[in-house]
């Protein structure tokens, strides 16, 4: 049946295409298949994946690498269900993601038709906006709704999923409901903090002493104003992951491997953008002592989760930045550049120690290779351009802190790992003149192992490198520390690389030191290209090592839950 330019589905890719999308993640079937075939009329390359969550993990990525909308398609019943992961993933990062979806013809609806759910209600409590939409009439409506909606149009943004029956997508919608006003791309909405609360930050931190600064999210669009408010202020920084590469990362303002000192010392706390979620022991008297804070943020959550600031500006971040540095002007900091050169000097100190600790890292006593060599090896071969994502449980521990780059991205707030494969897809179909690298354990690598055939498939020129040391072996310490007997974290001795091979993927099984360097320049030379690097179960990551496996009661880290039960014992 050929689809009329005035039908449903015609009109939501007509939608997307205005609105810049150039990709959709998906995996094809009947329900959605009048939207596949007018995406594709349109031009808006599919990148047809095996498995749904990977596609929303994929549209994810895109989203969080170009500011823009990502957008997965995922047919009904099974199709959402798997998709759910990827979803609840964007919904805890705040992630711009649009699902779509088709349902059960309507004369079929509640009557055993094939995968006929209430899909809507499965994904409500993780979505901004969660709609099936009968009516024609009102596609385009609920469709601007929705994108709006993602990019946090009245609310925070997230994930939004709609979906629409089979039957609807092929109905046609009459020229006369069919407004621009629905059609066009919107410009971002931009608030201005209130001006007394303005006043209030801007007193508050340019009389303080020792000011750290801690972006997330909301910053990220807000680079060159947050780097002009610590150039102006004098203040340490920390990123904790959710904005890595906003500030540059040889700005002196950088105190990253002392975080839990300045965590103590601060006198006034600025979070710009950023949740005082798990990451940051939930900003805690017990952690951060004495600081007084201030929250800057264009959602609820963060201006104000957990902890309240002295001062909260709500509104759009780099206008907030902007408003508090044009009041201050000129105005002397009064920062104490003694306690700045302090931190900054023993930061310094720590990243050249663990540079010349990684690049001599023994192997264990099994031969095999520390990650922190294999890390070493990467860092040098991939250079500050490159797009690094870091994956797993127990090698992430090792690699957020060994790795760096200006754009990186890793499993977020939701701890959701596996994400490597298709970030790592998505990223080198953004960046395809960037180096693209992944770097997993060997768990988090099985979750969507199978993608490496999409990587082939649409020549995503991504290096995928899989840390393999047989288990999930940050749970394997713990189970021997607290327990005294590993039970069930035990995996294989996979050859991960033949694996990659078999879909024609340049893959290569490294064991020593010496066929390190080589096999990553052959890699990068053959992207997309897998290589599977056999290391040691003896090495214990931080994590491992700080309790984050046992899963504490009051904080996620062991040293924080002394801190808070001692802390709360006294109060």
């Amino acid at each position: 049946m050929k689809l009329s330019p005035d039908s449903v589905a015609s009109l939501i890719a007509q939608v997307l295409k205005r609105r810049g999308v150039q990709r959709v993640y998906a995996l094809c079937g009947g329900h959605i298949m009048p939207i596949w075939m007018r995406l594709d009329a349109e031009g808006i390359r599919i990148i047809d994946v095996r498995d749904e969550r990977a596609a929303v993990h994929m549209a994810q990525a895109e989203a969080e690498l170009t500011g823009g909308l990502g957008v997965a398609l995922v047919t009904a019943g099974p199709g959402l269900t798997n998709a759910i992961t990827g979803i609840a993933n964007a919904h805890v990062s705040r992630a711009p993601v649009l699902v779509i979806s088709g349902t059960s013809p309507r004369p079929q609806e509640n009557r055993g038709g094939l995968q006929d759910l209430d899909q809507a209600s499965l994904v409500r409590g993780i979505t901004r906006y969660a709609r099936t939409v009968r009516e024609p009439a009102l596609a385009l409506a609920e469709l601007d709704e929705a994108i709006s909606r993602a990019f946090g149009e009245g609310g925070e943004p997230g994930p939004c999923y709609i979906d629409f029956p089979t039957d609807t997508l092929r109905a046609e919608v009459p020229k006369a409901l069919q407004l621009d006003e629905h059609l066009r791309p919107k410009l971002p909405a931009v608030m201005a903090p209130a001006a007394e609360r303005v006043a209030a930050a801007v007193d508050l931190l340019w009389s303080a002493r020792r000011v750290l600064v801690i972006s997330g999210r909301g910053a990220r669009n807000a680079g060159p104003e947050l780097t002009a408010l610590l150039d102006r202020l004098g203040a340490v920084y920390l990123d904790t992951g959710e904005s890595r590469g906003v500030v540059a990362d040889d700005h002196p303002s950088i105190v990253a491997a002392m975080r839990g000192a300045v965590m103590g010392d601060a006198d006034v706390v600025v979070t710009v953008g950023r949740r005082l979620d798990f990451q940051l022991a939930f900003g805690s008297p017990a952690i951060f002592r004495d600081a007084r804070f201030v929250r800057i943020g264009d959602t609820a959550g963060e201006v104000r989760d957990n902890r309240r600031g002295e001062v909260e500006l709500f509104g759009s971040v780099a206008e907030s930045l902007r408003a508090m540095l044009a009041l201050a002007g000129n105005r002397p900091s009064q920062v104490d550049a003694a306690w700045v050169a302090r931190l900054r000097g023993d930061h310094l100190a720590r990243a050249v120690k663990l540079r010349q600790t990684m690049e001599t890292a023994a192997p264990g006593s099994d031969g095999k290779l520390h990650p922190n060599r294999v890390l070493a090896a990467l860092q040098a071969a991939v250079g500050p351009d490159a797009v690094v994502i870091t994956d797993g449980g127990d090698f992430l521990s090792f690699a957020r802190v060994a790795l760096n780059a200006r754009t990186m991205l890793d499993p977020g707030p939701f701890g959701c790992i596996g994400i490597g494969v298709p970030y790592g897809i998505a990223a080198s179909l953004v960046h395809p003149d960037r180096p693209v690298l992944v770097a997993t354990g060997d768990g988090a690598f099985g979750f969507n192992a199978i993608e490496i055939d999409t990587a082939v498939r649409h020549k995503a020129p991504v290096l995928i490198v899989v840390a393999n040391n047989g288990a999930w072996q940050i749970e394997v310490h713990d189970q021997k520390v607290t327990h005294g007997k590993v039970v069930g974290t035990r995996l294989q001795d996979c050859d991960h690389a033949a694996m990659a091979r078999s879909f024609g993927m340049h893959a290569e099984r490294v064991e020593t030191e010496e066929q390190l360097a080589p096999a990553i320049a052959r890699a990068l030379a053959n992207r997309p290209a897998l290589l599977d690097m056999v290391v040691t179960p003896e090495a214990i990551s931080s994590d491992a090592k700080s309790g984050l496996a046992w899963v504490p009661d009051l904080q996620p880290l062991e040293a924080w839950d002394n801190a808070e039960r001692s802390w709360r014992e006294k109060a």
